[in-house]
């Protein structure tokens, strides 16, 4: 892993590490903490965003971390121990139109790895962190509203749909609001906040990517700007499971509601004609 950190200033300002920062609702989220006073830290893939990053915004932290490689993520973690934080964003993804494409064994690989499996070493070793932090100093933990700690994640709305032919990305945002519901647990008596994010479309640079440059027709597909708005929102109120917008969130509910053998039927269609 080649760390192209700048040195962290220790100061009372809160500490945020955004996993997946340098693009997207990631970065837009570390320059939200950023205008709110919080010491940010980032972590990308990509050295040539990281250096945009480092130009453009030098006062936030950053680390280049391949997350497909678990002995790279490993070091990273190993270099990031020690620092206090009293909040971490699991925002990385990696995303195949399954729909169209048929997955070959590297987007399968990556889908896996970025989305499930990284992200499981990552907030293992987050709650590990923050435990010991509680340990060490109760006055580190001792943060509320928007300020406490916490370990948020960003999932999917397509993971909050239970049918057999689920995608592999939809299958690991459903493993990962499973995930994240099972830390809540377990990190409520340490007074550890835990949440989970399931957006629908947002209007980011990779999902234009994805469509042409185009993303518009995606149906009721919000800005980045009004993203953040509902995270942090979803954050301060400590909502276990966040699912917006409202309209997508209604008609997810109503398709979990259907007969199961009637839900398949409905979906399985669908997947077939876009094949």
């Amino acid at each position: 892993m080649k760390n192209i950190a700048k040195g962290i200033t220790r100061n009372h300002a809160p500490h945020i590490i955004i996993v997946g920062g340098t693009s997207g609702i990631g970065l837009a989220l570390a320059l939200h903490h950023q205008m709110l006073g919080w010491q940010v830290s980032v972590v990308g893939s990509s050295a040539a965003k990281i250096a945009d990053i480092n130009s453009q915004h030098p006062a936030i932290v950053t680390y280049v971390c391949d997350l497909t490689e678990p002995n790279q993520t490993q070091t990273l973690l190993d270099n990031l121990s020690g620092i206090p934080f009293q909040r971490l964003i699991y925002s990385a993804g990696s995303y195949t139109n399954e729909r169209i494409h048929h997955l070959n064994q590297a987007d399968s690989d990556q889908m896996l790895a970025i989305n499930l499996q990284a992200f499981e070493q990552v907030f293992r070793w987050a709650s590990d962190q923050l435990k010991q932090q509680l340990k060490q100093s109760h006055q580190a933990l001792d943060l509320t509203g928007s300020d406490r700690t916490s370990l948020i994640c960003i999932a999917s709305i397509a993971g909050t749909m239970d049918y057999p032919y689920a995608s592999l990305y939809a299958k690991g945002k459903r493993a990962m609001i499973a995930t994240a519901s099972a830390y809540r647990a377990a990190l409520a008596p340490y007074n550890i906040q835990v949440n989970c994010i399931a957006s629908g479309y947002i209007n980011t640079q990779t999902l234009r990517d994805l469509n042409d440059g185009d993303a518009s027709h995606k149906p009721f597909i919000m800005s980045t700007q009004a993203a953040v708005v509902r995270i942090m929102q979803a954050i301060d109120d400590d909502v276990e499971l966040a699912i917006f917008p409202r309209s997508m969130r209604y008609i997810t509910s109503a398709l979990n509601h259907l007969p199961k053998p009637v839900l398949n039927w409905i979906l399985r269609s669908k997947l077939d004609k876009a094949r």
